[in-house]
């Protein structure tokens, strides 16, 4: 994954020469925001997942723009906020809506009727569609960085674990 990773995202020279990022390039730059550490890992994906459902469209920018706030991964960030792309995007608001009734009075979801007008309809699911792409940004952004956190570390005590299996078994060992 982080070879193919690796092949899509711009190289750091080509950033720094935008001139558009020249006034920023500094901070965006900057080593550990694209080295893969795990809280460096575990912040740049909830970060992008926040701003995935906080706001569907145009958050690349908001989820760089945390990343160097908070120090976080920027490939990983940018990555995890595709998923809310214009193929998903009709999902996660039919999902959201589905969430959202559960905090609000509201009719279940139907297509507007002939004769109502478009605004009054999304005036009418706005409420719960907001409430649910809340609960998907929250709750995304703490269980993704919970699980890359236990994950990580699961992943560092096998290490030892094979580490200690291996020296144990070399003759002259203690």
């Amino acid at each position: 994954m982080r070879h193919s990773l690796g092949q899509r995202m711009p190289e750091r020279d080509a950033l720094a020469r935008n001139p558009m990022l020249r006034p920023i390039a500094r901070h965006l730059l900057a080593p550990r925001l694209w080295h893969m550490q795990h809280e460096s890992v575990a912040r740049g994906v909830a970060i992008g997942l926040f701003w995935a459902f906080v706001m569907p469209l145009g958050q690349i920018p908001l989820a760089v723009a945390h990343c160097i706030w908070w120090r976080a991964n920027i490939p990983l960030s940018v990555v995890s906020t595709l998923v809310t792309n214009p193929l998903t995007l009709g999902f996660w608001l039919w999902a959201a809506y589905q969430v959202g009734i559960r905090f609000v009075d509201a009719p279940p979801l139907v297509m507007p009727r002939q004769g109502t007008s478009l605004l009054e309809w999304f005036s009418a699911v706005g409420t719960p569609v907001v409430l649910g792409m809340a609960v998907f940004a929250i709750g995304g952004s703490l269980a993704s960085y919970a699980l890359i956190k236990l994950a990580w570390r699961i992943k560092v005590l096998l290490h030892l674990r094979h580490r200690r299996r291996r020296q144990s078994g070399r003759p002259g060992s203690a």
